[in-house]
């Protein structure tokens, strides 16, 4: 393929993701959504000229990982740890959990009456509809109240964060029993908890130390890879990630009196909104190329199936129905 026909292509596909962006915020529709049905509409123009896109496995892969690391960390720099707020990470932390827990169950429970399938792959098969995503809630609460829109923040970053590392105990559990799995889990919750503190930290002290006008992007390639040699060792690596946003965005807790003077938390915290900005303008675009990639890659013929649109009805009734009680209870 011509370079200047893909450059091309890249460039009107992030221009048309900020404008589903725009209309998003306007009109509560997620913006992801619009990129599916692009990504959908494409693969048919692509395949009426006879054009097939290479790599697309490896590159949703790799793009989702990306994606994924991107979305715990926003997650991370966005929660502010305040007594103030003690009250609100409480109701969004149990409102996220119960959400996740009773979703998870219901939906497995209809996949194991619908499929000769053990309770174990349903549970796995349904945990991904548990979640309640950033990149989907957030668009739709733009307009609403300051305490509303705070509320969602919080609730899917909550909701991102134990969701991954929900499926990561489930996996686990696998190969071992409940009890060993829970043991097992915990030990690499505590030794990955202390890897990402130091990471914390000696990070924190590079970005103090560096004058050079590229400085975020290093350190976030630091962070990449020490979460993919976690990742290789099946360690919750994710954890790393979450801790690194909320350390960073709450250095105050942590860096006081000697330390103050050791990594300069004054300097850090106003450049704390570039790291903001450099992660939010990452997110977005990996999440442009991974949405329109994953709706090309879809399977139009699965999904307009009968018996697919009724369990999906049935999926819709039940992630509505645990979200309205969930909210009535945790958002006053």
């Amino acid at each position: 393929m011509n370079s200047s026909y893909l450059i091309i292509a890249l460039s009107v596909s992030v221009l048309i993701s900020y404008a589903f962006d725009l209309f998003s915020s306007r009109f509560k529709t997620p913006s992801v959504i619009l990129l599916l049905a692009l990504g959908m509409i494409a693969q048919q123009v692509t395949s009426y000229f006879g054009i097939t896109l290479p790599y697309v496995a490896p590159a949703l892969s790799t793009l989702g990982t990306l994606g994924l690391i991107l979305i715990v960390l926003e997650g991370g720099l966005d929660l502010e740890i305040e007594s103030s707020k003690y009250g609100l990470l409480r109701r969004t932390a149990l409102s996220a959990v119960g959400s996740l827990v009773f979703t998870t169950v219901l939906i497995a429970s209809v996949l194991f009456l619908l499929l000769e399938e053990t309770f174990y792959r349903c549970l796995i098969n349904a945990l991904p509809f548990g979640v309640i995503s950033r990149t989907v809630a957030l668009p739709g609460v733009q307009n609403l109240q300051d305490g509303q829109r705070e509320f969602a923040l919080y609730e899917s970053s909550f909701s991102d964060i134990m969701g991954v590392m929900l499926f990561n105990f489930v996996l686990l559990a696998q190969s071992s029993s409940v009890l060993g799995a829970t043991l097992l889990f915990a030990r690499d919750t505590i030794v990955v908890s202390i890897v990402a503190i130091i990471c914390c930290f000696g990070l924190l002290y590079l970005i103090s130390r560096i004058n050079h006008t590229v400085k975020f992007l290093p350190i976030i390639s630091v962070l990449l890879l020490v979460y993919a040699v976690a990742q290789i060792y099946q360690m919750s690596s994710l954890l790393i990630i979450l801790v690194f946003g909320l350390f960073l965005n709450n250095t105050e807790l942590f860096i006081r009196g000697r330390l103050d003077q050791i990594f300069k938390n004054d300097l850090f915290e106003k450049e704390l909104d570039q790291l903001k900005n450099l992660t939010a303008e990452g997110g977005f675009v990996i999440r442009t190329f991974f949405f329109l990639l994953f709706g090309y890659a879809a399977n139009l013929t699965a999904l307009l199936d009968l018996d697919a649109i009724i369990v999906s009805v049935l999926f819709v009734g039940i992630i509505l129905g645990v979200r309205y009680v969930a909210l009535r209870l945790a958002f006053r």
